[in-house]
């Protein structure tokens, strides 16, 4: 369809590589100057913040959904935050800055508040949102190197700017409080970096609730729940487990990764890319709660479409729509990977729609190697929340004990 969709993923693709990987990105990705000589952001600057507690900001958003039947009944279901939500949680967005040059500015352009609306304002419900803007590595630093024309990325920088925005929210904001970490694609990336480098094995891993690294190749022991990427974090494996981790990629279950796949492997010997089903932490196939935007653009606005959610039925009006009983999900491993296989249950002699969108089409063509990777948030959005509110309260109890 159009470039975009692929500059999108290959650019996640690529910050989790130089994130997670030992190497460093290549020369042609090397900054043209060092992190260190680069001005450092003022996160006590409220400008410098998508989202903090208690602003009109872009997490104070509309995300009002239909609810839509296998029958076809459209059902509204409201939503609020929770202004005295016992928890935090500090998200980093996945690579969407179209700004000119390597590395995104600090002023939030309608992809970054598409991107929270999407992804994290929901959490609002049950946590305290943070959200930093960084200078995150752009996709138009990917197109160039697309067409063979690169442009230098300080990815330094992007990791920078999150660790500054951390360390000012741990000292001002967070006085004790638990704090989930949230970050899909690029921002997934540097979250592991910033938890293997200043809270795996540290004092602060205290504070962990969980950590949701999504749309990114964890590294893990085959057969293990801890090592690899982590030390001491290992992946969850019930809701109420807390001081774990939660990662996945997503594919159709029907359309595994391929050969090559950036997604669901790991370079690296006897390791495989961790997969936690948020549907069925335990293991085992479970019923995903998807909150999908209605029109199918997902986090980037150039998207396939969404057919019609009721055949014949009128049009939704609410940014997002849930489909229960539709989407399935179990954790694969196998040859291609280890991935979140999603099965669309759906019946063409019913009015709901028998598919999603959500996969990566260029010149009008779906490219299955890159998955559903837009949606990876989405997808499981409110198995996601579900989770945090059982860690949460699991959190608390294990505090007052102490």
């Amino acid at each position: 369809m159009r470039r975009i969709f692929g500059a999108l993923i290959l650019l996640g693709a690529w910050g989790t590589a130089s994130f997670v990987q030992t190497s460093a990105p290549p020369a042609a990705q090397q900054p043209a100057k060092s992190a260190a000589t680069a001005a450092k952001n003022d996160y006590s600057n409220g400008d410098n913040w998508l989202c903090r507690p208690g602003r009109q900001d872009a997490c104070a958003v509309d995300l009002a959904t239909t609810v839509v039947s296998a029958k076809g009944k459209l059902t509204a279901e409201t939503w609020a935050a929770d202004p005295n939500a016992p928890i935090d949680c500090f998200y980093v967005y996945p690579t969407v800055s179209r700004d000119a040059g390597g590395n995104s500015d600090m002023i939030p352009g309608p992809e970054e508040k598409r991107v929270i609306r999407e992804q994290f304002a929901r959490f609002a419900s049950k946590c305290r949102p943070y959200a930093p803007m960084y200078r995150q590595a752009t996709l138009t630093a990917l197109r160039a190197a697309v067409i063979g024309i690169p442009i230098p990325v300080d990815w330094a920088m992007a990791y920078q700017d999150v660790l500054d925005a951390w360390n000012y929210y741990l000292e001002h904001d967070n006085h004790g409080r638990g704090v989930v970490l949230i970050g899909h694609s690029q921002g997934a990336g540097i979250l592991t970096k910033l938890i293997r480098e200043e809270v795996d094995g540290k004092p602060v891993q205290s504070r962990m609730v969980s950590a949701m690294l999504l749309g990114t190749n964890v590294p893990v022991p085959k057969g293990k729940d801890v090592g690899g990427a982590f030390q001491h974090m290992p992946l969850c494996r019930k809701a109420q487990q807390t001081g774990c981790v939660i990662t996945y990629v997503t594919f159709r279950a029907a359309d595994p990764p391929l050969d090559g796949s950036r997604f669901g492997k790991v370079d690296i010997d006897n390791m495989v890319a961790a997969c936690t089903n948020p549907a069925a932490l335990g293991g085992g196939s479970g019923d995903l709660r998807a909150y999908l935007d209605a029109r199918g653009s997902g986090i980037v606005e150039d998207t396939a479409e969404q057919q019609p959610w009721v055949k014949g039925g009128p049009t939704i009006t609410t940014p997002f729509v849930s489909v229960p009983g539709m989407l399935t999900g179990e954790c694969v491993s196998n040859e291609h990977g280890s991935y979140l296989a999603v099965t669309v249950h759906a019946d063409p002699a019913e009015p709901r729609a028998t598919d999603i969108a959500g996969d990566v089409v260029v010149g009008g063509n779906v490219r299955p190697e890159w998955g559903l990777h837009l949606i990876d948030v989405n997808v499981a959005m409110g198995n996601l929340l579900d989770i945090v509110s059982a860690q949460s309260k699991a959190y608390l109890a294990v505090m007052e004990k102490k």
